[in-house]
């Protein structure tokens, strides 16, 4: 137990590795999502594009994630894709927000600007969406395998030890004001 243990313990990495891992993995797919948007948004509207990478790119991130990431060591759960893509949808939503705005202030903005500001609102987001994967998505499988030990444990039997006489016998008796301030 104590092994199975200390080898998750050591497979689960520090929030500094685990948010180089996250950034090269998710920030990764982001920036492969973010020319897979441009590129799509050329046959259809630009909002549905964002959709359509969205979902792709969550799907491949949140794997990328519980097998790299967050050292859960193997393929991500259907809750743990279901919890990543609250975060997601909350990313997408960001990202809409800021071309929204983008489209408000700058009447024909180029593609670099569009990558900009895309990609930026995909960082602030991204940083967000660690958070919530940490703390929340992939925190369970740090404490699976201590929380399955205390499950399968037999309970311990505890037997009152013996009181002495003397013990018993002083307890019994009324303290008096020399047994409760006793003289320095």
């Amino acid at each position: 137990m104590g092994t199975a243990q200390s080898q998750e313990q050591a497979a689960a990495p520090g929030a500094c590795a685990a948010f180089v891992r996250f950034v090269l993995c998710g920030g990764g797919v982001g920036l492969a999502s973010s020319f897979a948007v441009v590129a799509l948004a050329s046959w259809v509207p630009w909002a549905l594009a964002n959709a359509l990478v969205a979902v792709v790119s969550t799907v491949v991130a949140t794997e990328l994630h519980a097998r790299f990431t967050f050292g859960a060591g193997g393929r991500a759960t259907w809750r743990q894709h279901a919890q990543s893509a609250g975060s997601a949808a909350a990313a997408y939503a960001v990202t809409c927000v800021a071309m929204f705005v983008l489209q408000q202030l700058v009447a024909a903005p180029g593609a670099v600007l569009e990558q900009v500001v895309y990609l930026s609102a995909s960082a602030l987001a991204g940083v967000a969406r660690f958070v919530v994967l940490r703390l929340v998505v992939f925190a369970r499988n740090r404490s699976l395998p201590a929380a399955a030990a205390v499950r399968t444990a037999r309970p311990v039997r505890r037997v009152p030890a013996p009181v002495p006489a003397t013990v018993a016998h002083a307890a019994s008796r009324p303290a008096g004001p020399a047994a409760l301030c006793p003289a320095a």
